[in-house]
């Protein structure tokens, strides 16, 4: 049996933590919390961190502010978040780039991405779309493979997110056929170009490119996701366009630093949550063809997990070489 000495320390210690937890939650949030966003103003990222701000500030009675922090594939923004104090007022609304992308892209990783964020929920999916100019000769996918196979790296696609890079390089190897690849740091610039002709082709959310496919600026050449979407109905799906073994799930989710004490991501998971349940937050989330789905902080651990082993596999199968 311990000491009564021992027993007496350990009892004393294990209260001190408990009015440490439970002080920590009760000053949590003690001034704004940063909001990171690792794409910039006017990315559908963006427009979700600022939709959800608002509505969690109004909770919490502290502002809830959005940072961009745009570059690196989402690696500058995750950087920051790992290196934050881990007290809950600096957090990552990251998406499949940093978390899962850029640990299957880079050999040397700048951090680990399960063991060095504190997962808080699931926020959502987005709905991706393969956009052409309005002057490019093609109007299916298997036009635009038939030009590209005729005119090989005459095609030029931007990107402004690893979901972009990664699907063509889905595209380029499951078709055979070579484009030339024009990165921008985020989708509004390389929709510009796209609408312009500078670029032919783009993979994009509504919230960018939307309103110039519906103004006949763009051409809606097919959708990423396994069905159709009610935003642009008559877009095909990619299996529907001859290409079944296309595969990108493209999210958002959002994450602490690491040693985040329990009792505060408990806490974000809650205010988060309870702001995804107000209508006017899925009304708006709505309009930008962007589904939620919070989650528990241990079921978008596991996702992760999940979502990293399978970069890593369309990685291998795309022909990538981590860099």
């Amino acid at each position: 049996m311990p000491h009564p000495v021992f027993r007496s320390l350990l009892r004393a210690g294990l209260l001190a933590l408990g009015v440490l937890a439970a002080t920590a939650q009760a000053q949590f949030p003690s001034k704004p919390i940063r909001l990171v966003v690792p794409f910039p103003a006017g990315s559908a990222t963006d427009v979700v961190g600022r939709i959800l701000a608002p509505a969690v500030s109004a909770a919490i009675g502290q502002p809830v502010l959005v940072d961009n922090k745009a570059g690196a594939d989402g690696a500058i923004a995750g950087t920051e978040v790992v290196n934050a104090a881990p007290d809950g007022h600096t957090l990552l609304l990251a998406t499949n780039s940093p978390i899962a992308a850029v640990p299957a892209l880079r050999k040397s990783p700048p951090y680990d991405a399960v063991t060095d964020f504190a997962p808080v929920t699931d926020v959502g999916r987005y709905t991706f779309f393969l956009f052409a100019s309005a002057a490019a000769p093609f109007r299916t996918l298997a036009e635009l493979i038939a030009h590209a196979k005729a005119n090989p790296g005459r095609l030029n696609y931007a990107t402004g997110n690893t979901t972009g890079i990664l699907s063509f390089a889905q595209i380029n190897a499951l078709a055979g056929i070579d484009m030339t690849h024009v990165p921008y740091k985020g989708e509004p610039a390389g929709v510009t170009d796209l609408v312009a002709n500078r670029v032919q082709l783009m993979i994009a959310t509504p919230t960018t490119a939307g309103g110039h496919a519906r103004d006949g600026r763009l051409k809606v050449i097919a959708t990423t996701l396994p069905k159709r979407s009610p935003v642009f109905p008559d877009a095909p799906t990619m299996a529907e366009s001859g290409m079944p073994q296309f595969a990108i799930v493209s999210w958002a989710a959002l994450f602490a630093p690491g040693k985040t004490p329990r009792e505060v991501v408990e806490r974000l998971n809650r205010e988060f949550g309870a702001a995804m349940k107000r209508p006017e937050v899925v009304a708006a989330m709505d309009k930008q063809a962007f589904f939620l789905t919070p989650s528990t902080p241990e079921q978008l651990g596991q996702f992760v997990r999940e979502q990293k082993d399978a970069y890593a596999r369309i990685v291998r199968a795309a022909g990538i070489q981590p860099e």
